[in-house]
């Protein structure tokens, strides 16, 4: 599935231009879904927290009982090799991947020491400050460990998503604020999720539920450095309702103002406004 454009693969030990080829039809990961993915970025030259992103590659993949076939240090070398293929301003979605490619006697479990990997980069573009997004309800769920995967990021896990966006869009909505297995929020369907109430500000504290991401635990020290009091507790819906602001962070965007839950509005306040800026000047202090 090509999202974006003007695609870069490696694969076999080699980088390809385009959106090239790599599971056979009897690969594991192909029909019994053993394949782990995650993702950086290129912005203005920068690749915030890439070595974090091909670290936790890594360890999803042996959460899925997949052996990782290359270290850390060696994915961000190849990672930059084929970034060098890009023009400087291009905004280039990074994304490292395993997947199985045999199983057991039983062909449900995947021999860990046949992995398949590729690293896929293709251009998709920042959303702009301005955009924001509206959030609703979803009757769907997160799942917890003994039901799922979720202490990888497992391409298993996405049709859940998938049907989380399917149905806050047939509501009008553009995502879900999801709960956990015992009713309390966790996320949204494709973002951490944070909140703020006078001056303070508030996350999900991680349950196992859900992958509390990189660019999260980023945002989560800049506000600490800055003085913000920060909490990561237990959160309803309805202390989403009485927020003064809120906010998804992810690697895709970094930061996205929240207009709407339902039916309660918000501004974009200053809090988002100041994280995005320390982000973005925490990054340009990391060049190189």
């Amino acid at each position: 599935m090509a999202t974006g454009s003007n695609i870069r693969t490696y694969y076999n030990g080699t980088w390809h231009d385009g959106d090239l080829p790599i599971m056979r039809a009897a690969d594991h990961g192909a029909w019994l879904g053993s394949s782990v993915f995650d993702g950086a970025r290129l912005v203005d030259g920068l690749t915030p927290d890439l070595h974090a992103h091909c670290e936790r590659v890594n360890r999803s993949a042996r959460a899925l009982m997949l052996t990782p076939t290359v270290g850390t240090d060696e994915m961000v070398d190849i990672t930059r090799e084929g970034l060098a293929g890009y023009s400087r301003d291009a905004a280039v979605y990074i994304r490292p991947m395993y997947w199985g490619i045999d199983g057991d006697v039983t062909a449900i479990v995947p021999q860990a020491e046949k992995t398949g990997f590729a690293i896929c980069l293709e251009e998709i573009p920042l959303a702009p400050p301005s955009a924001s997004v509206t959030l609703t309800r979803t009757r769907f769920r997160r799942p917890v460990l003994e039901d799922a995967v979720v202490n990888a990021k497992a391409a298993c896990l996405y049709p859940n998503n998938a049907r989380m966006l399917v149905e806050a869009r047939s509501k009008g909505f553009a995502n879900a604020l999801v709960a956990d297995a015992m009713g309390n929020v966790a996320e949204t369907a494709t973002a951490n999720i944070f909140m703020v109430r006078d001056g303070e500000v508030f996350t999900p504290v991680p349950n196992g539920t859900f992958l509390a991401g990189i660019t999260r635990g980023r945002h989560i020290a800049h506000l600490r450095a800055d003085g913000v009091p920060i909490h990561e507790t237990v959160l309803s819906f309805d202390d989403f309702a009485r927020a003064d602001e809120v906010f998804m962070t992810g690697n895709m965007s970094k930061i996205t103002p929240v207009t709407a839950f339902d039916d309660v509005q918000y501004q974009t306040g200053p809090v988002t406004k100041r994280l995005r800026e320390m982000y973005w000047d925490w990054a340009a202090s990391e060049r190189g």
